[in-house]
């Protein structure tokens, strides 16, 4: 018996000992960046034991994000996938067999329509691709810059109904009935990108990551040593020499940005930028940015666009009716506008 009592207790005492050696190696950060996907520069880092480690997780990252590149693209095919440019080429003419990826995040993205009074469309690929049109054009001929004309932008606007789209769940297709109508899931598609390859990581044994997917921002866990990772929000106009306005304790958190600085360009003085208000077909420029902060990315990719096209009055009754959900609205002249829980972020 006292044989028997003395083996449990060594072997108690051998796996105390070895969680503990577990727990208390230590884990190194490492970095890697990104510049061919999503047209953006993406970084992540991770906490892992070693290189070898790292370099299994930086694989995962690689592969689902060269994926989720290809599966969102409206410009360009891929040989062996059928992409958004496919759905878009087979506009009128049959059903696209796709990835379950691009079902799943269509999905999403009706929802998000639903919720935001039509205030993000992934349909309105028509009305946005003028606008990318006329942006291109300004980029390579300054002389050049145009803003469309409104009739231009309200015949494309007569091929944006969202209820138009034929989703086959069982059959696993996607079709646009109407041949004019194409989709454009820019709004939404990084942060769909970002929450399933952080889902992937934490399959593969990740406890402490920072992934920022062409500034969609999601951390896994904590940092290693317990404290949250530090986040900014960039200052959209750069007033006062400053690159960040405020930097953020995040802990299983998403940030995102949307603002009038990432992508425009100028005409007669005037700045023309790529987020596209719905109803007015313009840009919208009640703000400089809005920052959404949530638990989600694909939901704090959604919102950063359709709060950016909401009044603030109705931005904010939105942002206060959802759970888990805050909101930084910056003004033009600088002025900023909190959402009730956002302070309790904010590093002072």
């Amino acid at each position: 018996m006292k044989k028997r009592i003395y083996f449990i207790c060594m072997a108690v005492i051998l796996l105390m000992l070895s969680g503990c050696s577990k727990e208390e190696k230590p884990l190194t950060p490492f970095d890697i960046q990104f510049l061919e996907y999503f047209d953006t520069f993406s970084t992540v880092t991770i906490y892992a034991e070693d290189k070898e480690e790292f370099d299994k997780y930086a694989q995962i990252v690689r592969t689902e994000l060269k994926n989720y590149h290809q599966l969102f693209d409206i410009y360009n095919s891929y040989e062996g996938i059928n992409n958004l440019k496919t759905i878009n080429d087979n506009a009128g003419v049959s059903p696209v067999t796709v990835d379950k990826e691009i079902l799943k995040c269509l999905e999403i993205s009706l929802e998000e329509y639903e919720e935001t009074d039509g205030k993000i469309n992934v349909a309105m690929g028509s009305v946005l691709s003028i606008w990318h049109d006329y942006r291109e054009l300004a980029k390579a001929n300054p002389d050049q810059a145009a803003v469309p004309d409104m009739s231009e932008l309200l015949k494309a606007a007569e091929h944006t109904d969202i209820y138009e789209m034929e989703i086959d769940e069982k059959a696993s297709t996607v079709y646009l009935p109407d041949k004019h109508m194409k989709l454009d899931m820019g709004a939404i598609a990084k942060g769909y990108a970002t929450k399933r390859i952080s889902e992937e990581l934490q399959k593969a044994g990740v406890t402490s990551a920072l992934l920022s997917i062409g500034g969609n921002v999601e951390t896994i866990g904590a940092r290693n040593d317990g404290t949250p990772w530090h986040v900014g929000i960039q200052n959209p106009d750069g007033a006062g020499g400053l690159s960040y306005l405020h930097a953020l304790n995040l802990e299983d958190m998403c940030l995102v940005t949307s603002g009038t600085y990432q992508r425009y360009y100028m005409v007669d003085g005037v700045r023309y930028h790529h987020i596209i208000n719905p109803d007015t077909l313009m840009p919208w420029n009640e703000y400089l940015s809005v920052s959404i902060l949530c638990p989600d990315s694909v939901r704090a990719d959604a919102l950063s666009t359709a709060v950016f096209n909401m009044d603030l009055e109705e931005g904010q009754a939105l942002i206060e009716s959802l759970e888990d959900t805050e909101a930084l609205w910056v003004l033009p002249g600088g002025k900023e506008v909190e959402s009730s829980g956002m302070s309790r972020f904010i590093i002072k």
